[in-house]
């Protein structure tokens, strides 16, 4: 398991790292992403379904919209059935800029399934209240999951976390209405969630660790900001519940990736 860092180490281990990186291949890596396809098998679907998950986008600072707009272009590129956003939609650090933007492109995203949200730490941190930022993401064709699920199709019911570190999550509340026979996706922002998922969950998806963001060599990643260190830090996680960590999209603390690209995950779920 890895140390934990507090933010003040963090920061000091980045400052320190950047001097050497900034020529290099980290800073190139900055505002870059990959689009991830997988593909994964659940038993309980009755049809095909390609998902477009993604994660921790933290408009504000650093992020503006040309970054959005690219990810929500190569998104709707992808003719995804269900689009799923793993939360810290917004950096807890605006920047002095205000939610429009991120939101006339979020509006954009296209799915006939629907677009699907739910909460992360630094979405509760920038808001006093969730309230006001749920009804405009609803006014930009987007419902906020927050413990609790919905039946998006016959076979599948789409069911979102509250964030596991700064919300209230409630997993049995979140499950409450699922249909027995249908499939179960999960968003919980937080991969430390995931040892309280049941086994039953067909597939949760998570973001937050970022990858680790700054993974050096013969070392990997310095700070992944889970209580499980490296555990899940990245890619699927097989058990005890199946799940997937996103390297999300954006970056926080400092505007850096180091041998941790950004990625939009595209799922391929197949009968």
């Amino acid at each position: 398991m890895a140390q934990r860092m507090t933010r003040r180490q963090f920061l000091t281990a980045a400052a320190a790292l950047t001097a050497g990186l900034v020529a290099g291949r980290g800073v190139a890596q900055t505002y870059t992403f990959d689009t991830l396809h997988a593909t994964r098998r659940i038993a309980t679907l009755r049809a095909p379904l390609r998902v477009a998950f993604l994660a921790d986008l933290h408009y504000g600072i650093y992020i503006r919209r040309d970054s959005v707009a690219r990810w929500v272009d190569a998104t709707n590129e992808q003719a995804p059935d269900l689009i799923l956003l793993g939360g810290d939609l917004v950096d807890r650090t605006s920047g002095g800029s205000s939610t429009d933007d991120l939101l006339s492109e979020l509006a954009r995203l296209r799915a006939p399934l629907g677009v699907y949200a739910t909460w992360g730490n630094h979405d509760h941190a920038r808001f006093s209240g969730t309230r006001a930022f749920e009804e405009a993401l609803g006014s930009a064709g987007i419902v906020m999951l927050r413990n609790r699920g919905v039946s998006a199709r016959d076979d599948l019911f789409v069911a979102g976390l509250d964030d596991f570190r700064s919300g209230r999550p409630d997993v049995p509340a979140t499950l409450r209405g699922r249909p027995a026979d249908a499939a179960c996706l999960l968003v919980s922002h937080n991969p430390d969630a995931l040892p309280r998922v049941p086994v039953d969950v067909d597939l949760t998806l998570c973001g937050h660790t970022h990858g680790g963001q700054i993974r050096l060599p013969g070392i990997g990643a310095i700070v992944t900001s889970s209580r499980y260190g490296r555990r899940f830090v990245a890619g699927w996680v097989d058990g005890p519940a199946l799940g997937y960590v996103s390297r999300g999209l954006g970056f926080s603390l400092i505007p850096l990736r180091v041998d941790c690209p950004a990625e939009l995950t595209i799922l391929d779920l197949t009968p």
